[in-house]
């Protein structure tokens, strides 16, 4: 499933072509994504232009004129891409935005558990879908202390609170994973056993991490591509995610694989204690 560097790319790649641009006709070709497309009406963004490009966590939010906004989530193997008009429909393209440039938005989505809708931009706050998301790890305000905080009162594994939207917005497994190989920690280490120093030093790693998988465009494990049809390339810089037996980049030893919490998770059995 694409996180949130892979949204944050794809928010960039899009927004210099995107904006200015004016919504001639939308087109749904699809009876369903996660929620039927009927039941939130995207033909009334017809006759609009697109005036921002935004992300909350890993939903795309592109503001157009009169106060309506174009919400967004890949699900598990969506790709949003801007191509020629005239380009042959793809298989599993289940939306379109047909563009006063001659080009065309479109949505493709295989598995089906991507979602688009539209919404008032003044009510996003309240949307439902975003309302009871967490803090943003690229924020200015997120630090060790604010990680400290949103687990208080929690017991579990380091790793399934990282996951949790409701503290932090936008982390999947991937750089969950690097992050904490990162700042040393165990996956299943349980939040309790976290001194403040370690809050520190996991939240500068996820920040790192982050930051560094949007420089290189995302990563592209099955289906991301950005606005532009193009692949991320962080896949190659990752450290534990993935590489099972493999000889850990810092002390040799070979990467490990194990479920917690249904969730495949890789670490280093010397490096992270």
């Amino acid at each position: 499933m694409p996180e949130l560097p892979e949204v944050e790319v794809l928010r960039r790649s899009l927004e210099p072509r995107l904006v200015g641009r004016r919504v001639e006709r939308v087109e749904g070709l699809a009876p369903a994504l996660r929620e039927p497309l009927a039941r939130r009406p995207l033909a009334a963004l017809a006759g609009r232009r697109f005036v921002a490009l935004g992300r909350r966590a890993k939903y795309l939010l592109a503001d157009l004129e009169g106060g309506r906004t174009l919400v967004v989530h890949l699900g598990m193997s969506g790709r949003l891409t801007l191509v020629p008009g005239g380009s042959p429909r793809e298989v599993h393209e289940h939306l379109a935005f047909h563009l006063d440039s001659g080009e065309r938005l479109r949505l493709r989505d295989p598995r089906r558990f991507g979602l688009a809708y539209a919404a008032p931009t003044a009510a996003l706050a309240s949307d439902p879908h975003l309302a009871h998301l967490g803090v943003e790890p690229l924020s200015p305000e997120f630090d060790g202390a604010r990680l400290a905080a949103a687990a208080a009162g929690r017991r579990g594994p380091v790793k399934s609170f990282l996951l949790d939207g409701r503290a932090i917005a936008g982390v999947g497994n991937i750089y969950a994973c690097e992050a904490l190989f990162r700042a040393g920690i165990r996956p299943d280490r349980s939040v309790a056993r976290l001194a403040p120093a370690r809050w520190e030093r996991l939240a500068g790693a996820l920040v790192e991490v982050l930051e560094e998988a949007i420089r290189a465009g995302g990563t592209t494990l099955n289906d991301f591509a950005d606005g532009a049809g193009r692949e991320g390339l962080f896949q190659v810089a990752l450290s534990v995610y993935g590489r099972t037996g493999e000889p850990c980049p810092r002390c040799g030893r070979p990467v490990r694989r194990r479920e917690l919490a249904g969730r495949g998770t890789y670490d280093c059995p010397g490096c992270q204690r």
